[in-house]
């Protein structure tokens, strides 16, 4: 189970808290009870919301290749948003990530944060940046969004836009983090890391330039699936995860795995974050194509208790399951479970198709 630090929390946790307690005293009081449910074995997880997989982008390493669906089904509207935030409300879960796709070109946008409810939840949006000028930051504050995520993946404005397969999506970017961080939006800069970019100076001067911007740094270790499928390549090793941590030492920059709020959970699927597609399916996160069940089908609280009984996901990991080198370690995740149950399959593939008894907790 999670292991417990005794460092307490850090100043700027101590602050953020704080400021979370004065604009929304609902949120700041669940989160108050996150280390008692952490104590229980209870999940805590952030609702990273796959609620409509349109986008703008055709970026190189898309990770919802596979997830978008030819046939008609049933997704979400607004009807189906509240529900599925009255249950998570009812469940003490305070996140909410609205994601895709690109969220800022979905039509209904505005309905949606609505929908889920800023006086309940802590509410996060990502982006590209293509769409988040001046006034769409202030109009983002105003409708009670807490957070952007912008995506940018390289100092170079080539390289970026190459990558995300779309010219000025550079500019555009680094336009959006500037107007975030004035409209006073708690502001996180999200980037995609490889093996062969960890421990380039690109990279670090990368961090450097965030950080004086004024914004923290993301890390997103590669992952071999979406239009990445079996890229091994490009996946980071243990001793990359190491060299991560020297990192955190010197810049604003953390990964999923990084420890906060005085706890260190080690891999955060399903403890700490949750993916929901646009078609219902809850998966233990954005990158394991797995599906512990559907809320159109049974309840949310129903599909986490589940996901909290996998040991691979309920126990404590010292790694990122998707993202550690598979030729450093074969015998891994990917490897035994991804590679001969998960490639290949429609997505998301049903649990009980993945894990076997011996993958329960007893």
């Amino acid at each position: 189970m999670p292991i417990r630090l005794e460092r307490g929390l850090t100043q700027a946790e101590v602050k953020g808290r704080a400021r979370l307690a004065e604009k929304k005293p609902a949120v700041a009081e669940k989160y108050e009870l996150f280390d008692a449910r952490v104590e229980e074995g209870k999940s805590n997880a952030i609702i990273q919301f796959q609620v409509d997989y349109r986008c703008n982008f055709r970026c190189e390493h898309c990770c919802i290749t596979g997830l978008r669906r030819s046939r008609q089904e049933e997704s979400f509207d607004v009807g189906k948003v509240r529900d599925l935030a009255d249950q998570a409300d009812e469940m003490g879960l305070a996140e909410f990530v609205i994601t895709g796709g690109e969220p800022l070109i979905i039509p209904w946008y505005d309905e949606l944060v609505e929908a889920i409810g800023p006086d309940r939840f802590y509410i996060a949006s990502d982006t590209n940046g293509w769409y988040l000028d001046e006034k769409m930051a202030k109009h983002l504050v105003d409708i009670g969004v807490d957070k952007t995520q912008i995506s940018l993946d390289s100092l170079s404005a080539d390289e970026h836009d190459a990558f995300r397969r779309h010219k000025g999506a550079h500019e555009r970017a680094v336009r959006g983090i500037r107007a975030s961080l004035d409209a006073g939006l708690s502001t996180l800069v999200q980037t995609v890391v490889t093996r062969d970019r960890i421990r380039s100076s690109e990279f670090e001067g990368f961090l450097k330039f965030i950080n004086e911007m004024g914004a923290p740094v993301f890390v997103t270790y590669a992952k071999p699936v979406g239009a990445w499928e079996r890229n091994y390549g490009a996946m980071v090793s243990r001793a990359d995860m190491d060299y991560m941590r020297e990192l955190e030492e010197k810049y604003r920059v953390f990964t999923h795995l990084t420890p906060a709020y005085g706890w260190d959970l080690g891999c955060i699927a399903v403890k700490r974050m949750i993916s929901v597609t646009q078609y219902g399916d809850v998966m233990p996160c954005p990158y394991t194509h797995i599906s512990l069940g559907n809320v159109f089908d049974e309840s949310l609280e129903e599909i986490v208790e589940r996901g909290m009984k996998i040991r691979h996901f309920g126990e404590h990991r010292d790694t990122c399951l998707m993202a550690e080198d598979v030729m450093a370690r074969p015998g891994g995740f990917v490897k035994e479970y991804i590679e001969p149950r998960v490639y290949d399959k429609v997505l998301p593939v049903p649990w009980n198709q993945v894990f076997m008894d011996e993958d329960f907790i007893k």
